[in-house]
């Protein structure tokens, strides 16, 4: 029997994705991102991404469809996220995926976004080994959780304040450099001397580890590297920018690798999945192969391509679910944008 053909939205920030696919195998993947008119502002700015959605919804739902070789009518199902991201942003592919269903009288399913970075490994290696804990990063997110299943997902910890992809553009922002800060700042990086100042891991003192074991905190790193570029510049010393991008690089990524092979080894779990647009970070992926290899750690990386926000990742986890025989969730849900990750379909 065929599988069924899926049309995956995604739309919860900055780029607006569509992809369909048959099974777990990744028919298209279309992508429209509206990162340059954000560049100006130094972040996403919700109005302007709301608006660039509205404006590249229709040409990458066709560029999807050619590119896979199918009809819009050839659909099975449609799939949308619901929830978390910007709400105006999650409007806009409600909205589009709504009328998609409807023109085409398709089931519809609303899904959630954590949940599906969780979920777009199956395109590329296949069955999840479960239980697995799943490092989420993002400019929007950090997150640690426990999947016991595909719809089955436990939030371990997160971050109380700043997301690192959000620490990432504003060090990049004091620093001078372009946005968005993550590539940049990994790039310079290579360059500089990680060990060259020692900026602060927060949330990894022993009183803190009580009651955030699995949380993050980046705020106080990012005052900590503002402070350190404020004084050497008041003190007319020329700031050694790939240095300071690597000590802060390597400040983030410690924590990030260390909190997540200490989740899995404190849970007694050997399997751990990444996602997220930081999970392309090559620092970060350097150092969880080293701490998941030094303990018995299997570690699943998706692409790059794969990691940032995508349509392939709503796909696939509305295949599954379809799969397993999940009623879909009609027109009549809305945008949530603290939708919880144990809400898995709306």
């Amino acid at each position: 029997m065929t599988e069924p053909l899926i049309l995956g939205i995604e739309s919860s920030c900055d780029e607006t994705g569509v992809a369909l696919v048959r099974g777990r195998e990744l028919l298209a993947n279309e992508v429209a991102s509206s990162v340059e008119q954000h560049v100006r502002f130094g972040g996403v700015v919700p109005e302007v991404a709301s608006r660039a959605h509205l404006q590249a919804m229709l040409p990458t739902v066709r560029r999807a469809a050619e590119t896979a070789g199918v009809r819009l009518a050839d659909v099975d199902a449609v799939a949308v996220t619901a929830g978390p991201g910007l709400m105006g942003a999650l409007v806009v592919g409600i909205s589009a995926a709504k009328a998609l269903a409807f023109a085409l009288d398709k089931p519809l399913y609303g899904v959630n976004h954590l949940a599906a970075h969780c979920a777009v490994d199956l395109l590329e290696h296949g069955e999840l080994t479960l239980p697995t804990v799943a490092l989420l990063v993002s400019g929007g997110h950090t997150s640690l959780l426990r999947v016991d299943g595909i719809n089955e997902i436990t939030q371990l910890g997160a971050t109380i304040d700043d997301a690192a992809g959000e620490a990432y553009d504003k060090v990049a922002r004091l620093l001078g450099l372009e946005y968005p800060g993550g590539p940049v700042i990994d790039r310079r990086a290579r360059a500089g001397d990680p060990t060259a100042i020692r900026f602060p891991r927060g949330l990894t003192a022993r009183h803190d580890l009580e009651k955030h074991r699995f949380d993050f905190s980046f705020s106080g790193l990012k005052t900590a590297v503002a402070r350190w570029v404020e004084t050497a510049e008041r003190d007319g010393v020329e700031v050694p920018v790939d240095d300071v991008c690597a000590s802060f690089q390597e400040a983030v990524c410690d924590v990030l690798s260390a909190k997540a092979v200490d989740a899995c080894t404190h849970l007694g779990i050997d399997n751990l999945l990444i996602g997220g647009g930081v999970a392309a970070n090559s620092r970060l992926r350097e150092l969880l192969e080293q701490r998941c290899a030094a303990t018995g750690v299997t570690l699943r990386r998706p692409r790059p391509a794969l990691c940032t926000d995508n349509g392939a990742m709503i796909a696939a986890l509305a295949a599954e679910l379809v799969r397993r025989g999940a009623q879909p969730s009609g027109l009549g849900f809305g945008a949530d944008s603290g939708l919880p990750v144990s809400r898995v379909l709306v």
